[in-house]
């Protein structure tokens, strides 16, 4: 991870100090060396709401301001930045409150008159540490989500569903309710890799995805657990008699026709279906009764569905 020049000058700056000379004196500075991004307010009270809209890289804060003074001031931001790196320069004609504003939440410290060498590296300093946290913070979450989503898709995978489904379950057991889980693998999948090559089975899992996603409620998880085999978990379902109606839209919308580079292409869909608490009472149980009904369906001419335990629907 590495942070240019170019990356610090773009970095949003707020100015916070009541006397206008002070706020022109620290704008003309910044504006001299490169910095671009920098907004200014005389008016302590505003600095909690400007924070949260714009979330700025580096707060300069005076500490001394009539009505609300720079130590208030980061006590409201820390409700804002609760998990995060709070980017505060202090700035005070009073050195004495040097370890207090450090107590509070400053990162670093500027005693007026303050020397414009010192102030420029300090905020040079602190803007690539704050830079370099972002960056950080942004890759640890692309990591986490590589983790719990499938790459090709951007579906939950096999992990994330499993902790849905292990919700769902103690959801339907709470209130002695109902949740259902659907296996669906594709109808000649291999055909399609065969003839139109990879990049069209990956154009057509996508297309799958999206066609299930627009299928299925807002609550419903879909899932690629592997290959083309995706998982839908219903929780909720108020009454299970509609597996019916809600299989057969799943299984129409897939094998609706599709075309890659204008060749056209159908494939249909085979599932089985588990309902909680009748075939299973965990995600272990469920996953493997429906599963065995996805084999039966497949076994019965494909573009077919089966609720585990019946041998003819």
């Amino acid at each position: 991870m590495t942070i240019s020049n170019d990356d610090i000058f773009d970095a949003s700056i707020l100015i916070v100090d009541d006397q206008k000379a002070n706020v022109q004196l620290l704008e003309q500075m910044l504006r001299k060396v490169g910095y671009r991004r920098m907004t200014s307010t005389m008016d302590p009270h505003t600095v909690c709401t400007l924070h949260r809209a714009n979330h700025y890289d580096l707060i300069l804060l005076d500490l001394e301001m009539p009505g609300m003074d720079g130590f208030q001031v980061m006590e409201g931001l820390k409700d804002i930045e609760t998990e995060g790196y709070t980017p505060i320069l202090v700035i005070t004609a009073q050195p004495g409150h040097k370890l207090r504003a450090l107590g509070s939440g400053a990162k670093d410290f500027v005693t007026k008159p303050f020397d414009q060498v010192e102030v420029k590296t300090r905020i040079h300093n602190m803007l690539e540490v704050r830079l370099l946290y972002k960056q950080l913070e942004h890759h640890n979450r692309a990591l986490e989500s590589l983790a719990l989503h499938d790459a090709l898709t951007g579906l939950p995978n096999r992990r994330l569903l499993m902790d849905r489904l292990s919700l769902a379950i103690a959801h339907a057991r709470r209130n002695k309710g109902t949740m259902a889980v659907m296996y669906l693998d594709l109808d000649g999948f291999k055909q399609i890799n065969d003839t139109l090559g990879h990049d069209a089975g990956d154009a057509l899992l996508c297309m799958v995805a999206a066609r299930l996603l627009g299928a299925v409620r807002q609550e419903d998880t879909v899932a690629r657990v592997g290959g083309d085999e995706f998982v839908i978990a219903l929780p909720e379902l108020s009454h299970a008699e509609d597996m019916a109606e809600l299989v057969s839209k799943v299984i129409q919308v897939v094998s609706q026709p599709w075309s890659f580079q204008g060749r056209g292409a159908r494939v249909t869909a085979s599932v089985g279906v588990s309902i909680y608490p009748t075939h299973g009472e965990d995600v272990e149980t469920l996953m493997k009764s429906a599963d065995l009904a996805l084999y039966e369906a497949k076994h019965s001419g494909k573009n077919a569905y089966r609720i585990s335990g019946y041998a003819d629907l």
